[in-house]
């Protein structure tokens, strides 16, 4: 397509140039782009809520809009079939879309997840060094994250997991109102299996030939030796399954999500763990 000049009519937000006013500018700041037209009745519904929350939450992002009707090959290029059609840019690619009237409201849901937070660049390379195995360098961007947005569920749920071993409480504490339709439930659900276990006792176990290959599950798990904790955890759910309400199947998930699946102690363990299970 080319990046020819758009003329500005009299509607705010209106873009001269998509090179400059879309694709350069989403380099620095994320791009919402209105795909429009006027005889569309639900584009009049929606431009004004769009244009409200522009203004509402400036800063976060900027607000462009696009006539189909007079530069359609701009609506072609990027795939526009039903409009309204609006399309998050951000360096220059479209990484989130919708289309339709939505209602207010779910366009501030929508948007409250598509478009990254001030903090977007400082979580990413938390969840690397999280990836990575460097737990205490990513808690530390991750309180940083957290000091401006302490509601940002993935920062918690990084967190947590990365101080659950030193921490099972304070990391429980971080998680305790994340729910099942979060995006990062699987991590949460982790912390919480391995929190549990940390503060399991011997004592607190039902009786059981495996009792003590359970607890010796749990003693490798508290001093980290979490191969020797895979492997007796494996050897429970060889010999009694249910054990514990399936806690040793429970627990190597936890272990292997905590790891994560490039760590060497989940490749190492994963077949016998799936051969264990379907035996």
């Amino acid at each position: 397509m080319s990046a020819g000049s758009i003329s500005r009519d009299t509607m705010s937000h209106e873009i001269t140039d998509f090179t400059t006013d879309v694709l350069e500018r989403s380099n620095s700041i994320p791009v919402l782009v209105d795909f429009w037209a006027a005889w569309c009745g639900p584009c009049r519904t929606l431009g004004p809520v769009l244009e409200r929350l522009a203004e509402k939450q400036a800063g976060r992002w900027v607000l462009a809009k696009v006539d189909t009707e007079k530069f359609p090959q701009i609506a072609a290029q990027y795939g526009v079939r039903g409009i309204p059609n609006v399309k998050l840019f951000i360096k220059g690619k479209v990484v989130n879309e919708f289309t339709g009237a939505l209602p207010e409201r779910a366009v501030e849901q929508w948007l409250a997840k598509a478009v990254p937070g001030p903090d977007q660049e400082t979580l990413e390379e938390a969840a690397r060094l999280f990836q990575a195995g460097e737990k205490e360098s990513a808690a530390v961007l991750l309180r940083q994250v957290l000091a401006s947005d302490p509601s940002n569920e993935q920062a918690r749920a990084l967190l947590a997991a990365s101080i659950v071993m030193a921490n099972p409480a304070d990391a429980r504490s971080l998680v305790r109102d994340i729910e099942e339709h979060s995006e990062h439930y699987g991590l949460v659900d982790a912390v919480r299996t391995v929190a549990d276990l940390l503060e399991t006792t011997p004592d607190r176990l039902p009786d059981d030939p495996v009792r003590p290959i359970y607890a010796k599950a749990i003693a490798a798990l508290v001093a980290q030796d979490f191969d020797g904790a895979i492997e007796a955890f494996i050897d429970v759910i060889r010999q009694n399954r249910m054990y514990e309400e399936d806690g040793s199947r429970k627990a190597v998930v936890a272990i292997f999500r905590l790891l994560g699946d490039e760590h060497d102690t989940t490749r190492n363990h994963r077949r016998a763990f799936s051969s264990a299970l379907y035996a």
